[in-house]
């Protein structure tokens, strides 16, 4: 009988595949759909479960956690489903102009931002007609959104993370502990047969496998099966 395969273990969870908690104590979101007017960033924070650093937003009585934006600072004051486009603000698409570049956008308005989440990523606006908006990701991919739905105006900090090396493998090391990664990874054709469909491999010859489509996720490896299969007619 096999051992389980790593994704196996990492959705059963163990000593060695394991999340720290302290690493998700944010939760990223925005305010209240119907909350609008002047906001002020009072704290600009670090997570070690996030590429990006957070900034703590106040409205009112109610305070919310978002990615921080370039260029902005602690006490600094932004707008909320205003019209103002500047850095930090938070507008619904229907009110940016073409050409801007938006982050954290919302899917659904009210549910937060699901889009351009990660450190100096963004978006441009490209059309825009008051109730559908259309979003240019990158140079491959436009979705269409709903004019309600709220952005940033920006692009979000953090993007020189990358150049800086890490040098020592401690590094690297600390890093996939905060997400809750087993390093190095391991090939599946390099282990045993025991522990994966694609182990011992003789010779590097893959074994062809198609998981079923109801499979669990921990046994989802190889080709995803296709939804049908022969010359469309």
């Amino acid at each position: 009988m096999g051992k389980r395969i790593t994704q196996q273990a990492r959705g059963k969870g163990s000593l060695t595949f394991r999340v720290r908690r302290r690493a998700y104590r944010y939760k990223i979101g925005y305010s209240k759909l119907e909350s609008e007017g002047k906001a002020k960033i009072v704290s600009l924070l670090n997570s070690a479960g996030h590429s990006a650093p957070l900034m703590k937003v106040v409205i009112g009585n109610e305070s919310f956690i978002s990615p921080a934006i370039r260029g902005v600072y602690e006490g600094q004051e932004i707008e909320i489903k205003g019209k103002n486009i500047k850095e930090g603000n938070i507008l619904q698409l229907k009110e940016v102009s073409p050409g801007t570049r938006v982050c954290n956008i919302e899917k659904v308005p009210g549910k937060g931002g699901v889009f351009m989440r990660t450190a100096g990523s963004s978006a441009m606006v490209t059309e825009n007609d008051g109730k559908i908006v259309e979003i240019n990701i990158n140079n491959r991919r436009k979705i269409k959104l709903n004019g309600d739905a709220r952005a940033t105006i920006g692009v979000i900090a953090g993007d020189g993370r990358k150049i800086k090396p890490f040098v020592k493998a401690g590094k690297k090391h600390h890093l996939m502990l905060s997400k809750g990664r087993k390093w190095h990874r391991t090939s599946p054709i390099k282990t045993n047969s025991v522990d994966h469909p694609f182990g011992s491999g003789r010779g590097k010859r893959i074994k062809s496998k198609i998981a079923q489509r109801n499979a669990s996720p921990g046994q989802k490896v190889g080709h995803i099966r296709p939804s049908r299969t022969g010359r469309r007619k």
